[in-house]
């Protein structure tokens, strides 16, 4: 039987890298990606040097794969990412997360942008994520093309509550102000319409994007353990007034790329070092 395709990237990854061993991975959303560039040292390859990784055409995605120091934390971190609606299937999106996996990562925070359908937030926020919605009528687990099988994961606690209480005291010691929610992932590409936005908000989601779900049900199928972020960009169809576009979104994530990257770095250091007194 030949051998999953996630672990011929890895194994790829560890041939350029020199052996390099992360502690944390990151995904890096959409206009998030700057953060690639506080890296010291270690090296970028292109998703497509990296056999079986898919291809990404979305602005705002560099398709990178950025290895090295992370505010002194050993990281891996895909600028950018694939979606669904890209025609990629789940498995296949989230193939990257495997790949992080048989590197060895403890921890995966995920980011993205989304829009805010919580009438209390503003474009700007910073949503923590404490548990999402499936609402893409997929799952990265499904399905023959999968490489490798993996058991369905408990998802009662998908996103790690000790790791999520490192952020909000991340949030705190530097004063940034962190909304905290469920968000709702939808296929895309197209935006919500008024009617889905009043849906998922009836169903308990703060937040809507098209990303996010499909890795973090991988990672924790892979034993990983998941903290993440929103940057909320935009207002749902049917609370903004005003027509829904990308070019809002890169604009939003461009003006808190900072308070972004603060609140991630100082994370980091934080998740780091609960891993490191956990044992992991």
């Amino acid at each position: 039987m030949s051998s999953p395709a996630s672990k011929k990237a890895a194994r790829e990854i560890d041939r350029l890298t020199g052996g390099f061993r992360p502690t944390v991975g990151l995904i890096l959303g959409s206009g998030l990606g700057g953060l690639a560039d506080r890296f010291d040292g270690g090296h970028e390859i292109a998703f497509g040097d990296i056999p079986g990784f898919p291809a990404v055409g979305v602005e705002g995605h560099a398709g990178v794969f950025r290895t090295g120091l992370l505010n002194g934390v050993p990281c891996v971190a895909l600028r950018g990412r694939a979606h669904l609606y890209e025609g990629h299937p789940a498995h296949h999106a989230a193939l990257p997360v495997r790949a992080m996996a048989h590197l060895g990562i403890k921890a995966l925070f995920v980011s993205n942008a989304a829009g805010g359908i919580n009438r209390t937030y503003s474009p700007g926020d910073l949503m923590l994520i404490v548990d999402h919605l499936n609402l893409m009528g997929c799952d990265p687990l499904r399905g023959d093309g999968l490489d490798e099988q993996l058991a369905a994961p408990d998802l009662s606690q998908a996103y790690d509550p000790v790791l999520c209480d490192e952020v909000r005291a991340a949030a705190m010691e530097h004063g940034i102000a962190l909304r905290e929610g469920v968000y709702g992932g939808f296929l895309g590409p197209t935006f919500e319409t008024p009617s889905e936005v009043r849906m998922a908000a009836r169903l308990g989601a703060d937040a809507v994007g098209m990303s996010t779900v499909p890795e973090v049900i991988t990672a924790r199928a892979m034993g990983v353990r998941c903290f993440g972020v929103s940057c909320i960009t935009n207002l749902g169809a049917g609370i903004n007034p005003e027509p829904l576009s990308h070019i809002e979104v890169i604009e939003t994530t461009d003006r808190i790329a900072a308070t972004f990257q603060s609140l991630v770095l100082a994370s980091l250091a934080r998740v780091a070092d609960r891993l490191s007194l956990e044992g992991c």
